[in-house]
């Protein structure tokens, strides 16, 4: 699963205005189930249903489930560690940044935290 490169889903697929759970999790390459149990912990992630209770999610469903699969298995943040990490973002911001900027995001962050260490130790 984690081998896959996980681009956004504007990348590769026809626009459509929903796509049920089926359609997906084949886009993302992230099982039915998997999807399902990270609906209970990223309570934000909640698709609307249909009226015969289908789960229909948006393009932008997608996007975020793309990014939360990069959290989880390419970055190796725990559950928790990646909804803290999408709270701090903020959900839009996190999708507006794309992947590649948010890992930027935390090169530069150490990159920064580098410096400042490098430049307590001239200091002693």
């Amino acid at each position: 699963m984690a081998g896959r490169a996980a681009g956004s889903a504007s990348e590769s697929h026809p626009e459509k205005r929903y796509y049920r759970i089926g359609e997906v999790s084949r886009i993302t390459d992230v099982k039915p189930y998997v999807l399902r149990y990270w609906e209970s912990e990223f309570r934000w992630m909640a698709p609307q249903k249909s009226r015969s209770k289908q789960r229909l999610y948006r393009r932008r469903d997608i996007d975020m489930i793309l990014l939360i699969k990069k959290l989880l298995y390419d970055q190796r943040f725990t559950i928790a560690g990646a909804r803290n990490r999408l709270r701090e973002l903020g959900a839009g911001q996190a999708l507006e940044a794309g992947p590649l900027s948010f890992e930027a995001d935390h090169r530069a962050r150490y990159r920064r935290i580098r410096d400042e260490l490098q430049a307590i130790r001239a200091m002693l």
